[in-house]
């Protein structure tokens, strides 16, 4: 068959039928493709729950799925191979930036949660937490509001066009809506919370007081590693399914989704298909926090510090391995309980990330550190510290990014300009002023900011390196079981 007669992925050629809107999401990106689409499709009443999801910067991924009629196909990639699924529940796939139809949506009495994955960094929260009304964008989305509230002008942000969003909800007394974060924050429904109602706050004091009392906002716990999509990936769904789709998503088998909060109009049954209900999710928030995502930033940085690409790669170099086994050791002491099963959760982790066949990149992971690390690092350092001990296993993630941000020129990051100025900065005084940039106050601490300027270097050394930095024996590092 030629290339030209191979037909494309729609809902005439895979007959999937689309369900009615009930769910509009703000980040229309591999990962919510991977999770929340994937368990709203596999829940009990899945049929009943379309999604309209609305991407964020760019609207390339709108106008491929669109073509699609929302339809994609999830390949699940293990050790020993790939499975494919074709995804139907997006019904409707938008440009974020037609603030119309998100309004539209988001007033409709049909509307009963909007969920989110627009990344750390769009919270905008400074480095105590706090809404911060200057931080990316929110500035000049309030200066859209203020001057061109009726059509919503151009506003830039997720949280801006969602303020917006949330008035018309309100002017057409359309209900209670559940507002649900689904990225990687610790109390991402609170921070979610702050981060909304202090913007409608600094716009519209009386939208403030409606979204307080007709707005809940639900946190989550989410947990599927899912690489971004090669050119090799659409090639496989093609010779495999027979069919070209532009907008394939690969994931790892596992996944995982703890929920807390209350939906006031409903919502599918996400646990038929695995997710977890809970009315405290902290500790199970903090395990995924430290362990997974905090292991991938130190990977992300030690690893390329190591010449690495990949987490795989990195994970079988031992000096990368052991450092994130010493974090792991630290965090452990600060996650009790005994359903959080820790011992399993690392040996489980140990082979998602041994999968070499994921093709999870560290430059994707590195992204944005300066606020994964506040979340990542920090409660752990503070943790250990309190304990009375070093906390060097987490002051060395932090140690890592600082070698890495030394050397990048174009470095993803909301606060990049105020790290290139750190950088002009040497030794304890450069130290100071980036710890600072991660969690305000923590470069003034004189111990550990020798602690972490000691630490610095340590990827471009040995295991006696780590040895000396973490005051393990060198032994021990190169021989420990991982």
């Amino acid at each position: 068959m030629s290339a030209g007669d191979v037909p494309a992925l729609d809902r005439t050629l895979v007959r999937l039928p689309k369900a009615p809107v009930r769910i509009v999401h703000l980040g229309l990106g591999a990962f919510h493709r991977s999770h929340e689409a994937w368990y709203t499709q596999h829940a009990g009443d899945g049929a009943d729950w379309g999604i309209a999801a609305f991407t964020g910067r760019r609207p390339d991924a709108a106008l491929a799925l669109a073509a699609q009629d929302g339809l994609f196909t999830l390949v699940e990639r293990s050790g020993d191979g790939d499975s494919f699924e074709v995804i139907g529940s997006i019904s409707e796939a938008v440009d974020g930036a037609d603030v119309r139809r998100l309004r539209e949506l988001v007033s409709s009495p049909e509307t009963v949660m909007v969920t989110l994955t627009i990344t750390e960094a769009a919270y905008g929260p400074d480095s105590n937490g706090s809404f911060d009304a200057e931080a990316a964008g929110f500035a000049g989305d309030l200066a859209v509001l203020a001057g061109s509230a009726a059509t919503g002008g151009k506003l830039t942000t997720p949280l801006g066009r969602l303020v917006w969003s949330l008035a018309g909800r309100r002017e057409a007394a359309a209900g209670p809506v559940a507002v649900v974060s689904c990225d990687n924050l610790s109390g991402n429904g609170d921070v979610a919370r702050r981060a909304i109602t202090g913007l409608a706050e600094a716009w519209d004091p009386e939208l403030a007081l409606w979204i307080r009392a007709s707005v809940s906002f639900v946190s989550t716990s989410v947990d599927r590693i899912t690489p971004r999509t090669t050119d090799a990936d659409i090639a496989e769904v093609e010779e495999s399914c027979g069919y070209r789709d532009s907008s394939p998503v690969v994931a790892e088998p596992f996944r995982n989704w703890v929920l807390s909060g209350s939906f006031p109009k409903g919502r599918p049954r996400w646990e038929d298909a695995g997710a977890v209900v809970v009315d405290d999710i902290e500790p199970y928030e903090n395990r995924k926090l430290w362990l997974l995502n905090g292991a991938h930033s130190l990977l992300a940085y030690a690893g390329q510090l190591r010449g690495h690409t990949t987490v795989a790669q990195a994970l079988e170099d031992p000096l990368c391995r052991d450092a994130v086994e010493s974090f792991w050791d630290e965090a452990a002491q600060h996650l009790a309980g005994g359903e959080l099963r820790i011992p399993e959760y690392r040996e489980a982790l140990r082979a998602r990330f041994g999968n070499g066949r994921i093709a999870h990149h560290l430059s994707q992971i590195a992204a944005d550190g300066s606020t994964k690390l506040r979340m990542r690092a920090v409660p752990v350092l503070s943790a250990e510290r309190s304990s009375g001990r070093s906390g060097s296993g987490s002051a060395m993630m932090l140690a890592a990014w600082i070698d890495y941000v030394a050397g990048q020129k174009d470095l993803q990051d909301p606060l990049s300009d105020a790290i290139a100025e750190a950088n002009g900065a040497d030794g304890a005084d450069r130290t100071g002023i980036l710890l600072n940039l991660v969690s305000e106050g923590l470069g003034e601490d004189p111990e550990i900011v020798a602690l972490v300027t000691r630490l610095c270097g340590t990827f471009t050394s040995d295991a006696n390196a780590l040895a000396s930095a973490t005051d393990t024996p060198a032994h021990l590092i190169s021989g420990r079981n991982s």
